[in-house]
């Protein structure tokens, strides 16, 4: 049996997004990130969610992934400002704290993940060892 644990997501001003994540492991959304992935989620089936995993990969050893995708039974289930979200079991101890960002100014990179595990990382961002 899984037990959920309930803590604030990021510090930042809450607006009609939920103030509360919900989530297995610690893995929140900014209000930022919540905006991209509510917008992207209008636009594809209705019964998919967002997918965080890592998969072997990219220059540092692991590559982080995301993705619309249907839950499957046996991943973890997670929510933070009113964005669902799915990760694998494999995948959950490596993104334990991690933070989820979206940038998009003049030199914003899309989604950023903030991961306090990551000994190293890639100078893109998109992997970590």
């Amino acid at each position: 049996m899984n037990i959920w644990h309930v803590l604030r997501c990021s510090n930042v001003e809450f607006d009609t997004f939920q103030a509360i994540c919900f989530y297995l492991a610690m893995i929140t959304l900014t209000k930022e990130a919540a905006y991209k992935i509510d917008s992207m989620s209008t636009e594809s089936d209705s019964d998919k969610i967002l997918r965080i995993f890592i998969e072997p990969g990219g220059c540092s050893g692991f590559e982080y992934g995301m993705s619309m995708d249907t839950p499957k039974d046996s991943d973890k289930m997670g929510e933070c400002y009113g964005v669902k979200f799915a990760v694998d079991g494999d995948s959950i101890e490596y993104l334990d704290g991690t933070e989820i960002h979206f940038d998009d100014g003049l030199s914003g990179k899309g989604f950023e993940l903030r991961n306090p595990n990551a000994q190293t990382t890639c100078g893109c961002g998109k992997s970590f060892s």
